[in-house]
């Protein structure tokens, strides 16, 4: 229930059946909380039909092809996300970040590969 917004998004931009193909894929799952961060407004307009597409983006961006585990991950390593763009894992405290901002707060093995549950929505730059 921690994931219900991400659920929705992933839902309103019509990739439901894409994560759940074969994989192998890391996806970095917002929880509400993060959603709820945004500016006022901002997850209405992105449900929204005509912002499919800027949708996908967002969401593409929480999402790697291959599967990287925590202890796999290294101070300035990049990774390619699904759409184009890249993040950067940052270390603070020895522990792995998005960016430097966004941290890891539970990690869940999927049948397809790994998901890391965030508390902050990784927008593309």
């Amino acid at each position: 229930k921690d994931l219900s917004t991400l659920v929705t998004a992933v839902e309103a931009a019509g990739l439901t059946t894409s994560l759940s193909n074969a994989g192998p894929f890391t996806v970095f799952a917002p929880v509400n909380a993060a959603f709820d961060k945004l500016p006022a407004g901002t997850v209405d307009d992105l449900l929204k039909p005509e912002n499919n597409s800027k949708l996908g983006d967002i969401l593409g961006h929480h999402t790697y092809v291959g599967v990287i585990k925590t202890e796999q991950m290294t101070d300035g390593q990049s990774l390619g996300m699904v759409d184009g763009k890249n993040i950067t894992i940052k270390m603070v405290n020895g522990k792995p970040t998005i960016n430097g901002t966004v941290n890891i707060i539970a990690t869940v093995p999927a049948s397809n590969g790994i998901v890391h549950v965030v508390d902050g929505v990784i927008l593309p730059e």
